[in-house]
C-alpha cells in the first residue's frame, strides 16, 4: 500500500504531462495568423498592389501628391535621374523608410518593377496595406534624360532609364524545353519547416520579413531555368487558356491560387528551389518574396514570359503584359 502512494503523484505528473497538447510550431503559428488577418498569398497580389503611371503627363502632380514614393535603385542611379518627390532607400530599408510616409500611400519604384514586389510585399505584410509596386518601375515612367538639352538623346551624358528592353528574349521559342504538352500532375508535400526563438505570430513574422529583405531580391534568368528545368520545382502562374495558347517550360506544374487557406501551398516542394513564373516578372516577384517568408527557397524568373517568347505573345488578348517602350517620357529630377 505504502509503495502504490509513493508512486501515484509521479504517475499522475507523467499523466497530465502526456495530455498536454503539444505546443505549434512556428509556421503553424505563422500560417494562422496571416490567414486570420487577411495577409495570405492571394491577399498580397489581389487587384491594387501595382499600379500603372499616369494616363497623361498632366496627371502626373496629382498622382504624385497622395503617395510616399520610395525608389530602391542604387544611389548612383537614384541621382541620375528620379520621380520628383521621390526618397531613395534600399530593399533592405524600405519598412524603416515606410516609417516616414505619414497617411500618403506608399510607391515603391525600382528599375523594372519587379524587385520592388519584394518591398511591397514587406510592407503589406507589415501593416501598409496599400502600398503599392510601380508597374514597369522607372523603365516605364521616363526612358531618357537629354543630359546637354541637344535633343538627340546620344551623347554620353545622356541617361537611358530602360532596362525592360534589354531583358525581352524569344529564347525559348524552338526550344527543346519548351513545350505544349499537359502541365505536370501536382503531389502533396509538408509545408517548409522554420525556426523561432518566440512563440508569437507577430514577433516570427516580423523577423521572417526582415530576413527576406535583407536577403535581397531573388530573381534568375530565364535561360537559366528553361535551359536546365529539372534543377528547380516550377510553377506557371498563368491561367488554363494561356497553357494552353503559349505552352510552357517543360515539367512546370500550373498551380493557381496559391494560398496557405486553400492548401495549395503544399504542391509546392520545401526542399527543392521553388520557381514561379508569370507574364512579366512582377506577379512573380510578390509570390517569390511571400514563399521566401513563409520558408521555402523561391526564386522568380525574370521578365518573365516577355524573357522568353516575348515574339509569340498576342497584343489582342494580353497586351498589358507585353512590354513596349512608352510613348512619352515623364518628368524626373536630378
Amino acid at each position: 500500500m505504502m509503495l502504490w502512494m509513493a508512486i501515484l503523484p509521479f504517475l499522475l505528473v507523467v499523466s497530465c504531462k502526456d495530455d498536454d497538447p503539444l505546443p505549434e510550431d512556428p509556421f503553424t503559428i505563422l500560417a494562422d495568423h496571416l490567414i486570420a488577418n487577411n495577409l495570405d498569398l492571394p491577399d498580397m497580389i489581389a487587384t491594387g498592389w501595382v499600379t500603372a503611371r499616369p494616363a497623361t503627363a498632366g496627371e502626373v502632380d496629382g498622382f504624385l501628391s497622395t503617395r510616399y514614393v520610395i525608389d530602391i535603385r542604387s544611389a548612383a542611379d537614384y541621382a541620375k535621374g528620379h520621380i520628383a518627390g521621390a526618397v531613395n532607400s534600399t530593399l533592405a530599408g524600405v519598412l524603416t523608410e515606410a516609417e516616414n510616409a505619414g497617411d500618403k500611400q506608399i510607391l515603391v519604384v525600382c528599375y523594372t518593377g519587379q524587385g520592388a514586389g519584394h518591398g511591397v510585399v514587406a510592407l503589406r505584410l507589415s501593416g501598409y496595406t496599400d502600398a503599392q509596386v510601380l508597374k514597369w518601375g522607372m523603365s516605364g515612367w521616363s526612358n531618357n534624360i537629354d543630359g546637354n538639352q541637344d535633343g538627340d538623346f546620344e551623347d554620353p551624358e545622356d541617361i537611358v532609364f530602360d532596362k525592360w528592353t534589354g531583358g525581352t528574349s524569344s529564347a525559348a521559342v524552338g526550344h527543346a524545353n519548351w513545350t505544349t504538352d499537359a502541365t505536370a500532375t501536382v503531389e502533396t508535400f509538408e509545408y517548409p519547416t522554420i525556426t523561432s526563438t518566440s512563440s508569437d505570430a507577430a514577433a516570427i513574422l516580423e523577423a521572417r520579413v526582415a530576413a527576406m529583405l535583407q536577403a535581397g531580391f531573388k530573381g534568375l534568368p530565364s535561360s537559366d531555368i528553361y535551359g536546365t528545368p529539372t534543377n528547380y520545382h516550377i510553377n506557371n502562374f498563368w491561367d488554363e487558356d494561356a497553357v494552353t495558347k503559349y505552352g510552357h517550360i517543360d515539367g512546370a506544374y500550373r498551380i493557381k491560387p496559391l494560398s496557405l487557406e486553400g492548401g495549395e501551398l503544399k504542391y509546392l516542394d520545401p526542399d527543392a528551389t521553388v520557381i514561379n513564373y508569370c507574364w512579366t516578372g512582377q506577379t512573380s516577384s510578390m509570390i517569390t518574396a511571400y514563399l521566401n517568408v513563409i520558408g521555402y527557397t523561391a526564386q522568380s524568373l525574370k521578365f518573365g514570359a516577355n524573357g522568353m517568347i516575348n515574339s509569340e505573345l498576342d497584343a489582342t488578348v494580353h497586351a498589358k503584359y507585353i512590354w513596349h517602350t512608352p510613348g512619352t517620357d515623364y518628368p524626373v529630377v536630378q
